[in-house]
């Protein structure tokens, strides 16, 4: 039996919804993230940021050297899979050896649709809602970021991963401080962070008291004057007996405060007088066209004599020439003095 013409547009309707990319469902947009009626936009702080860190493992006489990169508004250009936009790069050296190290690609987060499926499935949380005490009187949003394995496709015995990312709310960052994406700072940059060495000092001891008040619960971000800190990298329990090595970074920025102003875009709209002039433009050749096209079908007209008006038109050029010596004439007569000349 065939399917009805109702059946068939439903059918229609699922497999174009089936065939829409995993990443609509789980959007990460860095224009817009957000979460309990607050909005964030962090689209300044877009491209490819990398934190760094060391880890000894004494017993077996090993030294891990990792670099974290992650671009917040598109996927990275790495070592890791396409689609990831936590990545981690693990120089694994064996110090029994001299010389003797490798590197492996950590997948940490992202979306990873031609692979296993898996997504970046984002999560928010505004810092001042939190239930830990640590987070009492912060403002700022925690974003959860999941889709990492490693091994990658391992699925028995792979390790998932995850970065966690506290975005702080810091008035006076912009969140670029320190990046070793900025390359350098000019002579002139140097002599004002000269000025500035004893407000920085006190704002960097202002942020241990902090950090001391906010308890041993917390882990503690490395002792860094960079917007962007590291926090730990250690394997976490989650619900339901899993696991997850969790990455978790500190961005202290302005964009984090819930009153920070919109970034008005550019403008890229035509205005009222671009409008008008393209609205006249195109009732103009709407007119043409539909006059033309009456002309031809009733009266059969040919070249000129298709356009409506066509000797208005084509003695356009004579009136303009009139007009413009008419014009011309006025000038030149008001430009010449009357009265008697002096003897």
């Amino acid at each position: 039996m065939a399917p009805s013409r109702s059946q068939t547009s439903l059918l229609s309707l699922l497999v174009a919804t089936s065939l829409l990319p995993l990443q609509a469902w789980a959007s990460f947009e860095c224009k817009d993230m957000a979460t309990q009626g607050t909005h964030f936009n962090f689209e300044k702080l877009g491209g490819p940021h990398i934190v760094h860190w060391k880890e000894e493992d004494v017993e077996h006489d090993m030294e891990y050297k990792y670099n974290f990169t992650l671009d917040l508004c598109s996927p990275l250009k790495s070592e890791c899979h396409n689609g990831a936009q936590v990545c981690g790069i693990r120089e694994n050296v064996d110090l029994s050896q001299e010389g003797n190290s490798t590197i492996t690609p950590i997948d940490i987060a992202g979306t990873y649709t031609s692979y296993n499926g898996r997504t970046i499935d984002a999560k928010y949380e505004l810092l001042r809602n939190s239930k830990s005490n640590s987070d009492s009187g912060r403002e700022g949003l925690r974003t959860i970021l999941h889709g990492g394995r490693l091994p990658f496709d391992d699925k028995k015995n792979g390790l998932d991963q995850r970065a966690i990312i506290e975005f702080v709310c810091d008035k006076e960052r912009t969140g670029l401080e320190g990046d070793e994406t900025d390359g350098g700072k000019s002579g002139s940059d140097k002599e004002d962070d000269k000025k500035d060495d004893k407000k920085d000092e006190d704002k960097k001891e202002e942020e241990k008291q902090i950090s001391r008040r906010e308890g041993a619960s917390k882990d503690q971000c490395e002792d860094s004057d960079a917007s962007l800190r590291f926090c730990g990298y250690k394997v976490e329990d989650l619900e339901k007996d899993k696991k997850a090595r969790t990455l978790r970074l500190e961005w202290r920025t302005k964009y984090a405060c819930e009153d920070a102003p919109a970034d008005k875009p550019a403008s890229s709209h035509w205005g009222f007088f671009g409008w008008f002039f393209i609205i006249v433009f195109l009732s103009i050749a709407a007119y043409l066209v539909f006059g033309s096209w009456l002309n031809y079908n009733r009266y059969g007209a040919r070249g000129w004599d298709l356009l409506p008006h066509g000797d208005t038109i084509r003695d356009v050029p004579y009136i303009a020439k009139d007009f413009g010596r008419k014009i011309f004439q006025t000038v030149q007569g008001s430009g010449s003095r009357g009265g008697y000349a002096a003897v």
